[in-house]
């Protein structure tokens, strides 16, 4: 193949591929949007909790952005043959896949600090979990990932035995705690309902009633059941953000200021 049919491949492959992420980005985010402006109606369309899509909509929004960015500088820089787009969406490309590389080495590397970190978090969480009255939005999303996990405290439902400061009550200073709702298996939904993510504390459930799994066991099995897929699915976004530097940096250093002039010439 001669060096002008592979700088034509070249430019019709990053120009495609950015085109197909531009346009992906743009339904990302606005799909993230209208979820971001209309939970309630999609929620109830789903069936989902409103707190569980929280986090969703916005990693769906950032990612749709960052990939409008992207698809914008590559597909234009190799439309155009603009040499300053190209080294752009290089060096971006090229942070993006430095991050991803520096945060695998950090998550793996600092594993159990991070552990430890988040059962603080949660412990934190459950001592400060209300017993009543409106829930933050730390308090919905445990919720959801409680009823999503099938799972119950961070180490097992005997977290949630303890009470904190802002559980005060009318028995000799604290009231009597209870186990959070979201511990508790959801009941059968009938004639077609959304199901109703359940908040607040239930004072009265019995030990039996509740998921028996910690969320830190929850997540172990998550991990373990899904392996293959997130190995799998990172491995190849590593491999095609190499591709397309490969291809961008193939581009810089072979246009020519008379490339688009051979072009037009054909």
């Amino acid at each position: 193949m001669s060096p002008k049919s592979c700088l034509g491949c070249a430019r019709s492959f990053l120009f495609l591929f950015n085109l197909f992420c531009f346009a992906l980005g743009i339904l990302l985010l606005a799909f993230g949007l209208w979820v971001l402006f209309d939970r309630q109606s999609f929620a109830a369309t789903l069936g989902s909790p409103v707190s569980g899509l929280r986090i969703w909509t916005y990693v769906l929004a950032a990612g749709g952005a960052a990939m409008m960015v992207l698809g914008f500088l590559g597909g234009l820089g190799a439309l155009r043959g603009v040499r300053a787009l190209l080294l752009l969406y290089f060096g971006v490309l090229l942070l993006l896949f430095a991050a991803q590389i520096t945060l695998g080495v950090v998550v793996y590397t600092q594993r159990v600090r991070l552990g430890s970190a988040v059962a603080t978090y949660v412990q934190e969480l459950i001592w400060g979990y209300p017993m009543g009255g409106p829930l933050g939005a730390p308090q919905e999303t445990w919720d959801a990932v409680q009823q999503q996990l099938r799972c119950c405290g961070w180490n097992g439902p005997q977290d949630w035995n303890h009470t904190g400061g802002d559980n005060v009550g009318d028995n000799g200073g604290h009231n009597v705690g209870g186990i959070a709702c979201s511990c508790l298996p959801p009941p059968n939904i009938t004639h077609g309902a959304p199901p109703v993510l359940p908040h607040g504390r239930c004072p009265t459930a019995a030990p039996t009633d509740t998921f028996s799994r910690g969320c830190a066991g929850g997540v172990q099995v998550w991990l373990a059941e899904n392996l293959v897929t997130v190995v799998g699915a990172s491995v190849g976004i590593g491999l095609m953000e190499l591709v397309l530097l490969l291809v961008s940096m193939f581009l810089v250093r072979n246009l020519d200021p008379d490339y688009e002039k051979l072009l037009r010439g054909l």
